[in-house]
């Protein structure tokens, strides 16, 4: 496991606390500012923004249970199997192109900035 120091969720997610952040935790009905990069475990990024505002509840199994750990200003690590994630879909970019191979573990870091 390359040295990881995660911790195991009952979901079956890996995940490390980074920064555990202040003030109020989101739940499924939060709005969240996020800061974030997906990749895949061969390092290749598919996905990053610096500021994103979502619905907790509208995102990916994963985000629903990892995130809610956090408060305002924590950052967190995911390691997420396929289910948790986009399952044994290909997802696929506007040109065609596979962004995310079906059935991939995908590694998140994601810093929470905001909690509405």
């Amino acid at each position: 496991n390359q040295g990881l120091t995660a911790t195991k969720h009952a979901s079956g997610m890996y995940y490390e606390i980074v920064n555990a952040g202040t003030g109020v935790s989101p739940n499924l009905c939060s709005s969240i500012q996020v800061a974030y990069s997906g990749k895949l475990t061969n390092g290749s990024v598919f996905d990053q923004s610096a500021s994103m505002v979502f619905t907790l509840g509208s995102l990916i199994e994963a985000w629903k249970k990892g995130i809610p750990l956090l408060k305002k200003g924590g950052q967190i690590k995911l390691y997420v199997p396929p289910a948790l994630g986009y399952g044994y879909t290909v997802i696929k970019d506007q040109l065609g192109n596979t962004v995310i191979p079906a059935g991939s573990i995908l590694v998140f870091d994601i810093t929470l900035s905001n909690v509405n």
